[in-house]
């Protein structure tokens, strides 16, 4: 049946079930248990209210600090275009039902804050009874719930779709993703949409994931390899199980308590737990640790200056070549063969035999205990600033990010694979400073190489700085020139 016929159906049986406190069989089951599941939590059918509404700074915590802001692009990609053509908005909760984040067409959102569908609101079953994102929290799935299939009856004006998003490491429900509109714009296709978005997101997690483990082993690696041929392994900071020696003697994850030296292995045995800089090392007890020193590595490829490696107290300039092959080791801490050096500097066109003569040139440069060959990889204690600004990015720490960031990764460099990591590099900082809309961090970036000719940047600050602020003037200016 068409929608309006649907609504009717709708609530016919919405009156049905409040009149005689009975829950007919043609009720869904999901909308049936929830309604159930919102009643027990005393939620009001005829409540007036607006759902619980936290505070702008307690809502900024929240979302400095969770993990679907890493993905808030991907997002924003696959949803917020279609929902201002189809009357839509997309939301994005946390687990308790907290919208985090909306956005979508003017006009459905000035609907939505009559309802306080907005950011701040608290949308759990058991705060505002039935509704998408709330059931779909509870359930674990995705759900549409429409029209009078919501419990409380000031928003049987609306159809939503929802679907949870879980963490790929721990499996722990992170929160939702919501595509919610007036009655009219219903449609079959936002539960797959809003399905599609949550795979998407968690991909996107996934993908993040394994770089964070990849860099994990290589600045930790050393700690299992100083218990020479005893047990041993690397752990993550949620007990996943990176690296193991001997190979196959632990499951996929174990269980390490806060605060614990001994974990149990569930074979009968106990394991000593040693925390590191990122994660944990497990060892056996009574077995020797050979520490070993190692030479630090930092690099500097950030910006149009000199690239620098500091090798202990010695700063050595690099050409641009010894540069982008350091770059690439640096984002590839497992390693590179000589055949997957040259397709990253040179494409189809390279030879392998010019990448070793590079390597062998470089190795002699910086010293001994810094690179190592078969795969060649750097096994010095290595920091970047590239890798740097890429970790405060995942963290969400802009003021780092700017902190850090003087410019695009290897300006002059033409090799295929650093002009992706460039470029993506560089759209990922400019994006998340012009999400924020903060003056000071906007003003910041516009000084770096990336943001100082881009138009929407000043277009943007143009209009966030107040006009009694001294830089409104220069902005002013650089606009102008910037559209002439």
């Amino acid at each position: 049946m068409d929608a309006p016929e649907q609504a009717r159906r709708l609530s016919q049986l919405y009156d049905e079930v409040l009149g005689s406190g009975r829950v007919p069989e043609a009720q869904r089951p999901l909308v049936a248990a929830s309604w159930q599941r919102s009643l027990a939590a005393d939620v009001d059918p005829e409540l007036d209210a607006p759902p619980v509404i936290v505070d702008n700074g307690v809502v900024e915590g929240l979302r400095e600090n969770h993990p679907l802001r890493a993905v808030l692009p991907v997002l924003r990609q696959t949803l917020t275009s279609i929902a201002d053509e189809a009357s839509h908005i997309m939301i994005i909760t946390d687990a308790q039902g907290t919208i985090l984040w909306r956005e979508g067409a003017a006009d459905v959102r000035r609907q939505a804050d009559r309802i306080a569908l907005s950011e701040g609101a608290i949308w759990s079953e058991d705060m505002i009874g039935t509704n998408g994102m709330g059931t779909s929290l509870a359930v674990g799935k995705p759900v549409q719930i429409h029209s009078a299939e919501h419990l409380v009856r000031r928003i049987h004006e609306w159809t939503c779709a929802a679907a949870p998003v879980h963490d790929p490491d721990t499996g722990k429900l992170l929160g939702a993703v919501d595509v919610s509109g007036p009655l009219r714009t219903v449609h079959p296709a936002m539960v797959a949409l809003v399905t599609a978005a949550a795979q998407l997101a968690e991909g996107q997690l996934r993908v993040r994931m394994a770089a964070a483990d990849e860099m994990l082993r290589a600045r930790n690696m050393r700690h299992l390899m100083a218990l020479g041929d005893a047990p041993g392994a690397l752990l993550t900071p949620t007990g996943r199980v990176l690296a193991v020696q001997p190979l196959e003697w632990l499951p996929d994850r174990l269980v390490v308590p806060d605060g614990t030296d001994r974990i149990d292995l569930g074979d009968g045995r106990e394991g000593l737990i040693e925390p590191l800089d990122e994660g944990y090392l497990l060892r056996m007890p009574g077995t020797p640790v050979r520490r070993s020193s190692r030479p630090s590595l930092r690099l500097k490829l950030l910006g149009a200056g000199q690239p620098i490696a500091v090798v202990g107290d010695r700063e050595i300039a690099l050409t641009l070549r010894r540069a982008e092959v350091l770059a690439l080791l640096l984002l590839h801490p497992a390693g590179l063969t000589a055949e997957q050096l040259m397709l990253q500097l040179y494409g189809d066109e390279g030879n392998p035999t010019t990448v070793r003569a590079e390597m062998h040139r470089l190795r002699n440069l910086l010293g001994g205990g810094v690179l190592d060959t078969k795969p060649y990889r750097i096994i010095a204690e290595v920091t970047g600033d590239v890798t740097d600004v890429q970790a405060a990015l995942r963290d969400g720490e802009l003021t780092t990010v700017l902190d850090l960031y003087r410019g695009p990764l290897l300006a002059r460099s033409d090799a295929p694979a650093l002009r992706a990591e460039r470029d993506e590099l560089d759209a990922t900082v400019r994006r998340a400073i012009l999400d924020t809309a903060d003056a000071d961090l906007l003003w910041r970036f516009a000084q770096t190489p990336t943001g100082a000719e881009d138009l929407e940047v000043f277009e943007t600050l143009a209009t966030t700085l107040p006009h009694h602020d001294p830089r409104h003037a220069a902005v002013i200016a650089r606009l102008t020139r910037l559209l002439e």
